[in-house]
């Protein structure tokens, strides 16, 4: 029997939910009734539209869909003007005001605090610069991401910009197609790095060579059935399919899409993941049935992968290759493109709109994004790189930050999400300036990854980090309060592995106290040139486990009570966000 969702979705799904959202929002919140809010809220995420945690009913966030990260000139800056004025809280952030963007693993953006009153005069804006929500959210194929400097970058192995594009317009553009089991991650790797992920995705491109009619191709291997989430994370697994053109690449994509949009598990929605069914099907099986029913030619065995040249996020030597875009960097065409690091991914509104002039006026305009939350400005002729690089909001934003700011990321946290049982961007970003003032990292160290996740469904990619911290709750004093689990030795690459979990429920004040002392301990017991992933691999886990000691600190924990109790962390008082008054 199908799930009440899915139940819900037969009944109305993809395309034609706008219109209700749009009749919804001229009458206002209070027209949706109450008993039917949980199967309207369900189908609103079509549209990139989410209702916000208990306690702030009346406000919405807004995720955004742009393929691989490419914020097109002009973009930005209507993002950023959005923000600003129509994303804006009822109570400030300590950290970051009231108004901003949040950047976003998959390459995309996310704005709060919005009304359903002023959403269709938000995508009025949005969509006359070119920026689109449809397909942001739910049971559809999300954000499709890739290298975020393809077609500019200096070694790319195989044009991926295209396919990308193709599979944004033609592929998440079918209607037909937009009711899927669970969400559904799509990536295509082009580049020597392996920055999109493909092992983490649903389905997965990724560079390949292999001779054909005696001469050598290069296209893409194809992996299915990765992902995070659940404490069940799964690698994507070889599905022994070689393409060596768009056509084809595009066609297989779409046949694995297909396949599981109509066998995927529509019964139980905690198996409905595409991990899942590869699990229970076999990649064999899924082959064959590609081969006989979804793709008319014959499919080639896999070709020769490069996964031995990975390095984004591998936990490899800095002289392995680049383990994020963050920094100068030379493209194709003899252009720069520079990385900067916006700390766990949150900018300003009056930030993003500086940074959209600061990209108009010293590059092409375009600002791509990464799966590390951070932003790219694009196309920047060599002689204006100092004035660039002298300019203000690139000490704030810089492309040279410290090992630990360069190398976290956090998800949203109690602050919106009602899955998250902490909070997690403004006591990362404390966390950040506690670190980088009292905990020494070796010289030869760039980057340490410590990715947060507020909860097990691990949108902060906690499994694939250095130091990895799931947000919990703990008794502490006799008091509930907000704790982490503390993992070890994540990464992807060549051979992805995910955290082993050494400490469980610390509370949140002795969490910075149990990184120093894992940091202090790498520095001090590394060979000369070992990264921490390679340091954790070498000492083991049980070793690893008597070097985390959580302690407290002179950090100062803010937000250590309940947060998921409150309507809001930030709050002063107990009172639910004040609902807007709303037309008759």
């Amino acid at each position: 029997m199908a799930s009440k969702k899915e139940a819900w979705k037969s009944e109305l799904y993809g395309d034609a939910v706008r219109e209700k959202i749009e009749e919804f929002a001229e009458k206002g919140v209070d027209a949706i009734p109450e008993a039917e809010r949980d199967e309207w809220f369900t189908r609103f995420k079509f549209w990139g539209v989410f209702q916000q945690r208990t306690g702030q009913d009346s406000y919405f966030m807004m995720r955004l869909t742009n393929a691989n990260g490419v914020l097109e000139p002009g973009q930005l800056r209507a993002i950023g003007e959005v923000a600003r004025d129509y994303a804006s809280g009822p109570v400030e952030n300590p950290e970051f005001g009231d108004a901003w963007v949040d950047l976003t693993t998959r390459q995309s953006i996310q704005l709060h605090w919005l009304e359903l009153e002023d959403i269709p005069e938000v995508w009025e804006k949005l969509e006359a610069a070119g920026v689109s929500s449809r397909s942001a959210g739910g049971d559809t194929m999300r954000n499709i991401t890739g290298c975020p400097v393809a077609g500019r970058d200096k070694h790319e192995l195989v044009e991926s910009q295209p396919l990308l594009d193709r599979f944004q317009t033609d592929l998440r553009g079918n209607d037909a197609l937009s009711n899927m089991p669970r969400k559904f991650n799509i990536s295509v790797t082009g580049c020597r790095e392996g920055c999109a992920q493909d092992s983490i995705n649903d389905v997965g491109l990724e560079p390949a060579r292999k001779e054909i009619d005696g001469e050598t191709v290069t296209g893409f291997n194809v992996r299915v059935g990765g992902g995070l989430g659940s404490r069940k994370p799964r690698v994507a697994r070889d599905l022994d399919i070689f393409v060596a053109d768009e056509d084809r690449a595009y066609e297989v994509v779409r046949g694995f899409v297909e396949l599981y949009h109509e066998h995927g598990n529509r019964d139980v929605r905690a198996r409905a993941r595409s991990r899942f069914f590869v699990d229970e099907w076999g990649t064999e099986k899924i082959r064959d049935l590609l081969q006989a029913e979804y793709v008319d030619f014959e499919l080639r065995s896999a070709g020769e992968n490069i996964r031995d040249g990975y390095t984004y996020n591998a936990g490899r030597p800095e002289s392995a290759g680049k383990h994020d875009h963050v920094g100068v960097h030379e493209q194709a065409d003899g252009d720069y493109y520079v990385g900067l690091s916006v700390a766990v991914g949150r900018l300003t509104a009056s930030d993003a709109i500086e940074l959209a002039d600061i990209a108009d006026e010293y590059g092409s305009g375009e600002v791509r994004l990464t799966r590390r939350q951070n932003p790219l400005l694009m196309d920047v002729p060599e002689e204006k790189l100092d004035d660039l690089l002298s300019e203000p909001l690139l000490g704030k934003h810089t492309p040279v930050p410290n090992p630990f700011q360069r190398g976290t990321v956090a998800c949203t946290g109690t602050e919106f999400c009602s899955l998250a049982l902490t909070e997690t961007k403004a006591r990362t970003a404390r966390m950040l300036r506690w670190l980088r003032d009292n905990v020494d990292v070796p010289d030869d160290v760039s980057q340490l990854k410590i990715h947060y996740s507020g909860c097990t469904a691990d949108c902060g990619q906690a499994n694939t980090a250095d130091i990895g911290l799931f947000g919990m709750r703990a008794q502490k004093d006799g008091e509930m309060v907000e704790a982490m689990d503390i993992g070890v030795g994540g990464g992807i690459g060549e051979e992805p592995s995910f955290v082993e979990w050494v400490r469980q429920r610390v509370p949140a004040d002795e969490v910075p106290g149990a990184i120093a002392s894992l940091v202090e301990a790498f520095a001090e017991r590394r060979d000369p040139g070992q990264t921490f992933r390679e340091w954790v691999e070498a000492e083991g886990t049980e070793a690893v486990t008597e070097y985390c000691v959580p302690e407290e600190t002179a950090f100062e924990a803010p937000y250590m009570h309940d947060a998921k109790q409150s309507w809001y962390p930030f709050a002063e008082d107990e009172a639910q966000a004040e609902q807007p008054v709303t037309s008759d």
